[in-house]
């Protein structure tokens, strides 16, 4: 299937990105020109960076870059609500405008240079293409492993996702409009994207050490968001609870009954040890099962309040009329400094 250049916006979001932004927006910028020098894509093709809540200049960056570059567009949500939500909002302000989409992490960790590829793989008929790691060279041991742990306990739990895969992708328009009829508050786009079952590949790629900056997801952070992950796609951390409840009451049975025999011919014990690490270890259970149900419970509780994934305080994009733009406390950009181009 042939897309004769199409639209394409690259979606970027932003949480206090200052430091590298600057770098990220000229080697996005060069990537773009390329490609439409190279009629792969329309010269209506833009970047839209999505400010996540920041709280250093990556606001002010990227709305004055939208005030003299014509392909930079600016999203400016109203507190920070984490990458994810984010990063949908980004890609349902840009669909009604593009034939194809490509999300992209600021950091610069991702290759942007294979980007072409992405293209050339949506003119072949693809709806998503994934951006797969060809390795982990560049993390650290810990990182390494708790990665390789996350994907396959994915895989034995059943869930549909793309290994070394993270949120560098291209989809198209029709994609897109089929990721818009999935409304869980409880965003985790790395599962809900597969689900779609439209046409896809992969592209492969080296990852890149971060120019600048600290990373956005510690330890901490990385062990939510893969909880996160699979509590939002697999009930199996609760069957598990299940099962070994009852495993739990078979092995009473049979310690019961060899306590009841034991007594009946006069050979019991005091058991004072074994009777604290049975109500330590039984105990344990407990809370750990109350604590995942309760995850549980807790999605649930968003889900049915149905209240919005984000909202937007500025959008540079859609040509929604404003007064004026605030970047910082007592600094302004008046309308004259900040133009729409479309």
């Amino acid at each position: 299937m042939n897309h004769p250049q199409p639209v394409l916006t690259i979606v970027v979001p932003c949480y206090n990105e200052e430091e590298v932004l600057g770098e990220t927006i000229k080697q996005l910028s060069s990537v773009l020109d390329s490609l439409i020098a190279e009629k792969l894509i329309s010269t209506e093709s833009s970047i839209l960076f999505v400010d996540d809540g920041s709280i250093d200049r990556t606001w002010r960056i990227i709305a004055m870059e939208s005030a003299r570059n014509d392909r930079v567009f600016g999203l400016k949500l109203a507190r920070n609500v984490g990458h994810q939500k984010a990063l949908l909002a980004g890609l349902e302000t840009a669909k009604n405008k593009s034939d194809c989409v490509i999300s992209i992490d600021a950091d610069l960790q991702d290759d942007v240079s294979v980007i072409r590829n992405f293209i050339i793989k949506y003119q072949e008929g693809y709806d998503i293409v994934y951006g797969v790691r060809q390795s982990r060279k560049t993390d650290t041991f810990l990182k390494k492993t708790t990665a390789i742990g996350f994907y396959y306990l994915m895989g034995k739990l059943g869930m549909h996702f793309v290994p070394n895969h993270a949120d560098f992708r291209l989809m198209s328009r029709r994609a897109l409009e089929e990721l818009g009829r999935f409304n869980e508050c409880n965003v985790f786009l790395r599962g809900i994207i597969p689900l779609i079952g439209f046409p896809s590949t992969k592209v492969l790629y080296d990852r890149k050490e971060r120019l600048a900056g600290k990373t956005k997801y510690p330890l901490k952070k990385m062990l939510s968001f893969a909880f996160d992950g699979i509590t939002s796609f697999s009930v199996a951390p609760i069957r598990f609870i299940t099962f070994l409840g009852f495993f739990l009451f078979l092995l009473g049975g049979i310690t019961g009954s060899y306590a009841l025999l034991q007594k009946v011919i006069g050979n019991t014990n005091a058991g004072w040890t074994s009777l604290i690490i049975s109500i330590w270890f039984i105990g344990g259970l407990q809370l750990m099962g109350i604590g995942i149900i309760g995850e549980y419970i807790g999605k649930i509780f968003t889900e049915v309040k149905n209240r919005p994934r984000y909202t937007v305080d500025i959008d540079l994009y859609s040509e929604i009329p404003f007064k004026h733009l605030q970047l910082k406390k007592n600094e302004m950009v008046s309308p004259n400094d900040v133009q729409f181009k479309r």
